[in-house]
């Protein structure tokens, strides 16, 4: 399984991407906003998508949306093929997406709304947080993505400020703050350890 870097020679996947993400909103019954092959086409232009390819079989797909003058972005349409599925594919798909965010907007914070309990728990482990929509990009043009949402109507009614999905947001510097107050911690447990031996070996 190769998960790699999309870009104009994945053109021919884009039907059963948009294909595979339109049966699973259906499968699931929850709400998934549904992706056109155009729309999927402009994504894999300038190098904002990750692809599974099994062979030249295709497995799963992600793609990243830059919103608020490159301030926001998102990772979104995570979807893995029915033949691929409950195989682990979706949380590498996921991480490379991810990752790949990180390289190409590093000070951008990344954040994405879900329904699913799995995604979540990827986000979670990833650094994500939860947060209300408040926090989330404010571009009308992310929101208008919602449209095709069999939710949306609770999104208009509540003034995009809630809806079923849940909002989830990794900022780099929160995440640069704590990795140093870990790395702090795990300096001070090393520093401590050594003493001890130090002390151990005095004694003897």
């Amino acid at each position: 399984m190769d998960i790699i870097i999309a870009n104009e020679s994945h053109y021919k996947y884009a039907q059963i991407i948009s294909d595979t993400i339109t049966e699973s909103a259906k499968v699931r019954g929850t709400g998934i906003a549904q992706r056109s092959p155009e729309y999927i086409i402009k994504r894999l232009q300038n190098g904002n998508a990750v692809i599974a390819l099994d062979g030249e079989k295709f497995a799963g797909f992600c793609y990243i949306e830059v919103w608020g003058n490159k301030n926001f972005v998102a990772n979104s349409g995570l979807i893995v093929h029915p033949d691929y599925r409950k195989q682990g594919l979706a949380k590498q798909i996921k991480k490379a997406v991810f990752e790949l965010s990180k390289a190409k907007f590093p000070d951008a914070k990344i954040f994405g709304i879900t329904t699913g309990l799995a995604v979540m728990k990827m986000n979670y482990e990833l650094g994500y947080k939860p947060v209300t929509f408040s926090e989330l990009t404010d571009d009308p043009e992310f929101w208008k993505g919602c449209q095709t949402c069999k939710n949306f109507d609770i999104l208009t009614r509540t003034e995009r400020n809630m809806c079923l999905c849940t909002g989830m947001l990794y900022d780099p510097e929160v995440s640069k703050t704590e990795s140093k107050r870990l790395n702090g911690k795990a300096f001070k447990r090393l520093k401590r350890i050594k003493e001890n031996l130090f002390l151990k070996k005095k004694t003897k």
